[in-house]
């Protein structure tokens, strides 16, 4: 098979295309003949040498999500067979014409979305769902603030968390952004370019605060979260783009009785990931299929020109997913 590999640690140049053997199943897994891979943030700190796969996974092949048609199942599958449709979230692997993936990750492609659409969303909707609905255990009426709003992360929670009955705001980097993320729901898109997402946070919610926040930022954000917070309030870290080590206020997240967490998925148990998949089925995959929640798509590039679609992501140009296309 073609796959798109990671030569070496270093620019997008380092990606280039090989033949590799196809992968093996075991008894429990289904092999995916590949037509869309999503491209994703830790692509890019694996390529820079910055973000070891877990053992399991494919060392120098990228991509967490995919979509295509099952081309083989291992003897223990029980619900998809031969010629399904799914699109699944993978620990690495994804850029290739096929990619092995454990039954319980995949899911049916929903609605009549294309394949390129289909593979933008397991990353971000396993992502989401993790972290804001139970970690964050946010609620309906509650409110949620979003750190880069318009990235695959942001769009997709503005669309979750608005369709499930929560206010969203977000922060991003320029008054284009910000007009995209309230077109897409959010009750306000802050510029933090130019404003304090916390002053502003404080204003809008009439200084009580947001219930939860989800931060990919880290570094100095961090002590502007914790003010942005409410009494209760949930602050939920998934990156820390600006940096890990920080100082905090302890005072301050226990006179608000605070709670502060976060999480990593790429090397979470098969079980977990599951577990995952089938509440995005139960509540998110309905709301696919009606059109109510949309993949959003800023690009989709050939997979022969991987390197240009790694470009656009480090450059933080494009409003949306970016995805690869193994179709011609």
């Amino acid at each position: 098979m073609k796959a798109i590999v990671i030569t070496g640690a270093g620019g997008p140049d380092v990606l280039q295309i090989e033949d590799r053997p196809q992968p093996l199943i075991t008894s429990s897994e289904v092999l995916v003949k590949v037509s869309a891979a999503g491209v994703n943030r830790p692509d890019i700190y694996q390529r820079k040498g910055n973000y070891s796969p877990p053992k399991e996974a494919s060392q120098d092949i990228p991509g967490l999500e995919i979509a295509g048609i099952i081309a083989a199942i291992g003897d223990k599958v029980t619900r998809w067979k031969v010629g399904d449709k799914i699109c699944a979230l993978v620990t690495g692997g994804g850029y290739a014409e096929y990619c092995n993936v454990p039954e319980g990750q995949c899911l049916p492609v929903p609605g009549n979305l294309n394949f390129a659409e289909a593979a933008s969303l397991p990353e971000t909707f396993f992502t989401v769902w993790s972290n804001v609905f139970d970690r964050g255990k946010l609620q309906p009426g509650e409110s949620l603030l979003v750190h880069g709003g318009s990235s695959g992360i942001g769009v997709t929670a503005i669309q979750m968390a608005t369709a499930l009955g929560s206010t969203v705001y977000v922060t991003a980097g320029s008054d284009e952004k910000c007009k995209f993320c309230e077109e897409l729901g959010a009750s306000k898109a802050i510029n933090y370019r130019t404003e304090n997402f916390s002053n502003i946070i404080l204003q809008l919610t009439n200084g009580k605060g947001v219930n939860v926040i989800l931060d990919m930022i880290g570094g100095d954000y961090t002590g502007g979260n914790i003010s942005s917070l409410a009494d209760e309030g949930r602050l939920v870290l998934i990156n820390a783009m600006k940096g890990k080590d920080v100082q905090i206020d302890l005072a301050q997240i226990m006179r608000k009785r605070l709670t502060i967490t976060g999480s990593m998925l790429r090397s979470r148990e098969i079980g977990f990931k599951n577990a995952i998949a089938r509440s995005l089925e139960q509540h998110i995959w309905p709301l696919l299929a009606s059109g109510k929640i949309k993949p959003i798509i800023h690009a989709v590039f050939p997979v022969e020109e991987a390197a240009k679609a790694h470009a656009l992501m480090e450059s933080s140009e494009h409003a949306g997913k970016i995805a690869l296309s193994f179709e011609s």
